[in-house]
């Protein structure tokens, strides 16, 4: 088939879906709605043959006519309260069909968009006046303007010692804690405290361990019915941590992962290990209510990390500025207290820029995993207080007793 056809075809496909969706809503009888499945279908092919025939001008033309139809029939129609949808699908529905001759796929996706909205009309009502609070729509507002307003605005790229500090990864950072308190936020509501919390820490900890733990010490002060569950969740981050830990080095040197595979296993383990004991002991209670709705974030938060990521970077880039080679090893372990995974991408990098053995990067890179889980245990008092510092810290001692015994068992063997 040539790609005229293909392309009105799917703007027919297109028209027909959104009418079934519509014919459905229109009701029976002299009061039914202005359109149905035929005019849908028809309207999405106008859109396509407009387009064809004549190119944007007459796709305008046309358009404007049936904007004009649209407005007819809403202000003919005997409804006490009629709402717009309809006219505006109608106007999508042919502008749809109109893109579906210069790309198809999109179109057709789109298409199908446009079709789950429609049909989700109750369930999105139910949300919006019933479900979503004012707090909660005041947050997903502020989320939106840090993400699409702001960081779009921040320079992108590095500045101070040896370039060492880039404001838009810093902000990219804060946008990033705030979107791990909002999926934790989402995924208790969604599934429950229970469940909901463990899988936001098991996931944050692929993006952040050290703010996971954080966030989860705000949640075990603010919700104290909540704190084993909250703890368990730190925990779990610290697993994605290993993992995530060895992917990095992995991708950055193979002899360095090779020196590091049983330290990395054993932490692994003992990560594990104490993250299913706590959150056996965690599930085996009763769910806690949550009795209404809170804030799905605290911005402060997120400064405050972004703040001390700030700092630590800062400091490394002036290490490596001023001592050159030596400065950047004891810079990895600087920055381990920011973050241990671009410390270890750093150190894995110097055994193919100079003459640093996989040894010796090996070593830098556990050095940047216990300063790194030395920022979680600070984090986990000064945000969790002592009773969640309490609990979180015999499994941050375990990991590291398995990475340094590990690398200990490698360099006697």
């Amino acid at each position: 088939m040539s790609d005229p056809a293909i392309g009105l075809l799917v703007a027919l496909g297109i028209g027909l879906l959104l009418g079934v969706e519509r014919e459905r809503r229109k009701g029976r009888g002299p009061e039914r709605g202005p359109a149905g499945i035929r005019t849908f279908a028809l309207v999405a092919l106008l859109g396509g043959l407009s387009y064809r025939v004549g190119g944007v001008a007459v796709t305008a033309v046309a358009l404007g006519i049936v904007g004009l139809a649209a407005v007819a029939a809403y202000v003919t129609s005997d409804e006490e309260d009629p709402g717009l949808t309809t006219e505006v699908a109608l106007l999508v529905d042919f502008l749809l069909g109109a893109l579906a001759q210069r790309n198809t796929g999109l179109a057709a996706g789109l298409g199908v968009g446009t079709a789950i909205l429609l049909s989700q009309r109750e369930r999105l009502h139910v949300l919006a006046r019933d479900r979503l609070s004012e707090r909660e729509l005041h947050d997903g507002l502020l989320f939106a303007a840090c993400a699409l307003i702001v960081l779009p605005l921040v320079p992108d790229h590095g500045i101070g010692p040896n370039h060492s500090l880039n404001p838009a990864t810093i902000w990219r950072l804060v946008v990033i804690v705030m979107a791990m308190q909002g999926a934790g936020y989402i995924a208790m509501r969604a599934i429950g405290p229970r469940y909901g919390l463990l899988l936001t820490g098991f996931l944050g900890g692929f993006v952040s361990s050290t703010a996971t733990i954080a966030l989860m010490g705000k949640r075990a002060v603010d919700e104290p019915a909540m704190r084993r569950l909250a703890t368990a969740a730190g925990i779990a981050s610290s697993v994605a941590t290993v993992v995530l830990l060895a992917a990095v080095v992995g991708a950055a040197s193979v002899p360095v992962l090779r020196d590091l595979a049983v330290p990395l296993i054993l932490a692994g383990l003992a990560a594990t290990g104490y993250a299913i004991a706590f959150a056996l002991h965690a599930v085996s209670r009763p769910e806690p209510e949550i009795v209404e709705p809170g804030r799905a974030f605290d911005f402060k938060v997120a400064l405050l990390l972004a703040a001390t990521v700030t700092v630590v970077l800062l400091i490394a880039g002036a290490l490596n500025a001023a001592l050159g080679r030596a400065g950047l090893l004891i810079g990895t372990g600087v920055a381990g207290f920011a973050d241990s995974q671009s410390a270890a991408i750093s150190a894995a990098t110097l055994t193919h820029t100079s003459d640093v053995t996989a040894t010796t990067a090996a070593v830098a890179t556990l050095t940047a995993l216990t300063t790194n889980t030395l920022s979680k245990a600070a984090l986990a008092a000064g945000i969790g207080k002592r009773r969640y510092a309490l609990a979180v810290w015999p499994g941050l001692a375990l990991i590291l007793a398995g990475a340094w015994g590990g690398f200990a068992i490698t360099q006697l063997v």
